[in-house]
């Protein structure tokens, strides 16, 4: 597996290159730190674009000294250019499997991966992407799987089964149903026949249902603790999986990307794209690579 670490001189990056050496990893795993500095933007101040270059090195050091010390071998690479394409481009061309950046808060003074770069990376890059946030300890994990029962979310579901976790991670299987709330409320608008609107109600359940069963088993055969649930929407499917996260106590939220493929469902990137920026814990999107 090949982990592109992006940083910068931030705490929100600190807690990236943290949370990375911390966890479990296959063996043969290789990790590249990089940073980047905007040398279009300084082009006309020498001076700032020495700090920055200093401030890069200074970043990349760090990290590299973390990782040293948990015994993880790297690389490091300071990149030149605009960052919100240098991550994405690095990924490319390394062959990465899954970007981790740092989460920043708007009071961040530092904001090299704040909002525009965050959002390029999550929406561009090749490969799966982690937006990494705090969390308590260093041990076992509670992780939710969101998935829709597409072959996106069954790549998820088997991206976290072959991976190592924290001895006692747990993992939640959640399904959002994919229906208006109101027509589990018995509220069916007046236009639509009531016959029709159950028919649709039970198939939609059942392909929940199904979706998590089929996530399901393909944690529990990997050997990992893992329960199922599946949500009547009493908002956006986005705020149900961000909503039911933080009432759980998830570390790290897991959804699949469709990419722009035409028929996908509630995890497009209209969902995952601000789960993955808003939500109060980690977020990782899990792509294959384009």
């Amino acid at each position: 597996m090949r982990v592109l670490l992006a940083v910068d001189a931030s705490e929100a990056s600190h807690v990236a290159v943290a949370e990375l050496a911390s966890r479990p990893w296959q063996p043969g795993t290789q990790i590249e730190i990089v940073s980047a500095v905007d040398t279009y933007s300084t082009w006309n101040a020498p001076g700032l674009s020495e700090a920055l270059q200093r401030r890069a090195e200074d970043a990349v050091r760090y990290a590299a000294e973390q990782l040293k010390a948990s015994g993880l071998a790297y690389t490091c690479n300071v990149l030149a250019g605009d960052p919100k394409s240098a991550v994405v481009d690095r990924a490319a061309q390394s062959g990465a499997d899954l970007v981790m950046v740092g989460s920043h808060d708007a009071s961040d003074t530092v904001r090299f991966l704040l909002g525009s770069v965050a959002r390029a990376v999550v929406r561009h890059a090749p490969c799966s992407v982690e937006i990494v946030r705090p969390r308590p300890g260093s041990g076992a994990m509670k992780l939710l799987l969101a998935t829709d029962g597409s072959e996106c979310s069954e790549q998820a579901a088997r991206s976290v089964g072959s991976r190592p976790w924290p001895k006692g991670t747990e993992v939640r299987v959640l399904s959002v149903v994919e229906l208006s709330a109101s027509w589990f409320t018995g509220s069916t608008p007046a236009y639509l026949d009531p016959e029709a609107v159950e028919t649709l109600r039970s198939k939609t359940m059942q392909h929940a249902r199904d979706a998590v069963a089929t996530a399901e088993k393909i944690i529990a055969d990997a050997g990992l603790t893992v329960r199922g649930d599946v949500a009547i929407p009493s908002a956006a499917a986005k705020q149900v999986i961000i909503t039911e996260a933080a009432e759980w106590g998830a570390n790290l939220i897991v959804l699949g990307s469709h990419g722009l493929r035409r028929g996908s469902r509630f995890l497009l990137g209209s969902v995952s794209e601000p789960v993955a920026l808003h939500a109060g814990c980690s977020v990782e999107i899990i792509r294959g690579r384009a």
